[in-house]
């Protein structure tokens, strides 16, 4: 059987193939795959940031959604796109553990998005955080695919919800998943508007300056979930506001997480979908065959929610 692929020849070399797709093994299922994430992190692996001593050629991807035996279904975990071959394409080889059944009432593009992006969100939120109604809720990088998220979940908890965003043009989007109201700027930005807030609860996927900030605009007893250092992987820590107002620090692990909990956690994201708490906003479908195209629009981050790849017709 052949399918088209998207290949990881070198690092920085990408290419849509046609390759063989072999008989599954014991304990190993065959999905015919619709749409698949683009995440960050996709992006990292291509360019050899993230996995670096992966097999070449490979590919990628490391979430998507399908069909199997009639029923929709999520592919994730297990290494996708980074120590085997991942998502980005028409049909996939998978372990059966990595399969997630998907309620017929979620669309396939937007389960595509959920064994990541949704997982980590509901970790975050739901346990980590523990977001309730009386929370106050900060969400940095509001616009991203997670932070959308994020924002719909916290705001279907009864929390109030501010946004943060360096693009003005994202706004609209912010305050559509569910913010009162959005910060355009910088960290400085937020350590003096966001103090006026004062959050009980700050989601940070930036690092870098925003941290520090963050905990400064933190209300004491304040809770900070990091999850990502998109803006730097260094940062001053204002030590003393840390611990003199009481602030706990979370930091999620992301895909070190055991897996069955993050199966469970993509199970709570599809149910948060159909229930409405969770929105999930897909910016667009691209067609495999203009995978550089979304690759690029992450890195220059043009994307507001989630983006995917379109692998069949």
């Amino acid at each position: 059987m052949q399918t088209t692929a998207v290949r990881l020849l070198a690092h920085h070399r990408v290419q849509v193939q046609t390759v063989e797709i072999r008989e599954p093994d014991q304990d190993e299922v065959l999905v015919d795959m619709a749409f698949a994430a683009v995440n960050p992190v996709d992006l990292y692996v291509s360019r050899g940031a993230v996995a670096p001593d992966g097999p070449l050629p490979r590919t990628l991807g490391s979430e998507g959604a399908g069909m199997l035996d009639g029923r929709k279904v999520i592919v994730r975990g297990h290494g996708f796109g980074a120590a085997r071959d991942g998502t980005w394409a028409g049909a996939l080889v998978a372990p059966a553990a990595s399969v997630i059944p998907v309620p017929e009432a979620v669309p396939l593009d937007q389960a595509a998005s959920l064994g990541i992006a949704g997982a980590t969100a509901i970790r975050c939120v739901e346990d980590l955080a523990n977001v309730a109604a009386a929370d106050r809720v900060l969400v940095l990088g509001a616009a991203g695919g997670v932070g959308s998220f994020i924002t719909s979940l916290a705001r279907a908890a009864g929390a109030t919800v501010w946004g943060q965003t360096s693009s003005s043009a994202k706004a609209d989007f912010i305050t559509g998943s569910g913010a009162e109201n959005v910060l355009v700027g910088d960290a400085d930005l937020i350590a003096d508007d966001a103090r006026a807030f004062q959050p009980t609860v700050v989601f940070d996927p930036l690092g870098g300056p925003f941290t520090g900030a963050a905990i400064g605009a933190l209300n004491p007893g304040g809770r900070l979930v990091l999850f990502g250092a998109s803006a730097g992987g260094v940062g001053e820590v204002p030590l003393r506001e840390l611990y003199r107002n009481g602030i706990t620090v979370h930091g999620y692990a992301g895909l070190r997480d055991d897996p069955a909990m993050l199966a469970n956690a993509t199970t709570r994201a599809l149910d948060a979908v159909v229930t409405g708490a969770l929105a999930v906003h897909t910016d667009r479908a691209v067609p495999v065959g203009d995978v550089e195209e979304a690759l690029l629009a992450i890195a220059n981050r043009e994307v507001r929610g989630k983006l995917v790849l379109r692998l069949s017709e």
